[in-house]
């Protein structure tokens, strides 16, 4: 009889007593049985903790912190966590998420079908389960290496039915091998919430894993729903800070120089229209001011890797 290997997963969770019980239902009836769910909450103040505990599922662990250590933070508490307990694999998963009894099994199955290092299936909207939020994704290099959503906001008529390797993928769904970790190392604490997933993802790719998308296998993603929406000032403050310091940490301040030109001319065109306008430029540029100083702080330790 084969062997059946545990994969941990790991989910971070704060203030997610709206989203936890689909989640949770969603995950105790999988098909794929072998396997242990991390709970990481990072000290919720609703009914997040009291929800994780009421679930019978022996397969559930709960790692509570006393205060809010962040998403990479956490997914590593969950990562380390699982290694330790003998998982052959991780899946990173948002708990804002819906998915098929199936999601383990397809997304385990596919590691050794393409004999690759990770797995993703499509992500759609949860409100509008037929627009995609991401079929994969890529890095654009002329832009800095940033990251895109393949797919993002198409009606989906199948022109994404392929699977595929790409070289990103957000970590709202994705199975790891063990050996990623070994080689690429665990995620970058100081990006806190927002682009630890890219850095991870860009490390990988550097050193050649490979992550097949999985047009079969879909998830249903609420976005949104935690984060208070892309022009909240925690949004703006910490995609702008990590996407600067991204582009610090793996390519340092001269060759950086031409894209934070190109950021500031695509704010100021943005900021046109923007009714409080003042005020986002100006989030924007403390967000900048932060990313430099966080770059000056760690430069003598950063890995480019």
């Amino acid at each position: 009889m084969a062997k059946v290997n545990r994969i941990g997963v790991v989910t971070v969770t704060f203030n997610s007593a709206a989203v936890l019980p689909d989640f949770l239902r969603c995950m105790t009836v999988q098909t794929y049985p072998e396997f242990l769910l991390f709970a990481v909450d990072n000290a919720s103040k609703d009914d997040t903790l009291s929800i994780l505990r009421g679930c019978s599922d022996v397969r559930v662990s709960i790692i509570a912190n006393p205060d809010n250590r962040g998403v990479a933070e956490g997914n590593n508490q969950g990562i380390i966590s699982a290694l330790e307990a003998g998982c052959a694999s991780v899946l990173l998963i948002n708990n804002d998420t819906v998915f098929d009894a199936t999601l383990i099994a397809q997304l385990y199955a596919g590691l050794d079908t393409y004999r690759v290092e990770m797995t993703c299936p499509k992500m759609m909207h949860y409100d509008e389960p037929k627009r995609i939020w991401a079929a994969g994704g890529a890095f654009q290099p002329w832009l800095g290496y940033r990251s895109i959503h393949l797919g993002e906001d198409e009606v989906d008529r199948g022109q994404h039915d392929r699977a595929r390797v790409v070289t990103y993928v957000p970590t709202c769904c994705v199975l790891i091998r063990k050996e990623v970790f070994e080689k690429v190392g665990l995620m970058d604490e100081r990006y806190f919430v927002y682009m630890d997933d890219v850095d991870f993802m860009y490390r990988a790719m550097k050193v050649g894993m490979k992550v097949m998308y999985l047009p079969e296998v879909k998830l249903l993603h609420k976005v949104g729903r935690l984060s208070g929406g892309e022009d909240s000032p925690f949004v703006i403050r910490y995609c702008t800070r990590n996407r600067i310091f991204f582009l610090l940490k793996h390519f340092g301040l001269i060759p950086t120089l031409p894209w934070l030109a190109l950021y500031q001319m695509i704010w100021m065109l943005k900021a046109a229209g923007k009714r409080e306008k003042t005020s986002w430029l100006a989030m924007k540029r403390d967000a900048l001011r932060e990313s430099l100083r966080m770059w000056e702080a760690n430069r003598n330790t950063l890995s480019r890797r």
